[in-house]
């Protein structure tokens, strides 16, 4: 009884660990979706508009995009690897 209970912990933390890496990836995907709408965005006030304040306002928000990005890339690496140490080091 008490080898069925282990494994029964095992699976349970094992899937809790699956549902929390797939939390980390659509917390990617939210982010990359922001930043590519940022960098959409930007690009039609710059091709749409010609007021200095649109075309300012444009040029802005593509490296914005673009940094948003960048931020889901590393906090998505960091959250991995921080997962992947703490399974191994669990397991």
């Amino acid at each position: 009884m008490a080898a069925s209970h282990n494994r029964l912990r095992e699976l349970r933390d094992l899937l809790a660990l699956e549902r929390t890496l797939m939390a980390n990836e659509r917390t990617l995907l939210a982010y990359v979706r922001t930043g590519m709408a940022l960098v959409i965005a930007g690009f039609s006030l710059i091709q749409f508009f010609r007021q200095n304040l649109f075309v300012w306002a444009g040029v802005a928000l593509v490296p914005i995009g673009l940094g948003v990005v960048l931020v889901g890339w590393v906090r998505y690496r960091h959250k991995g690897n921080a997962l992947a140490s703490s399974s191994s080091t669990s397991l």
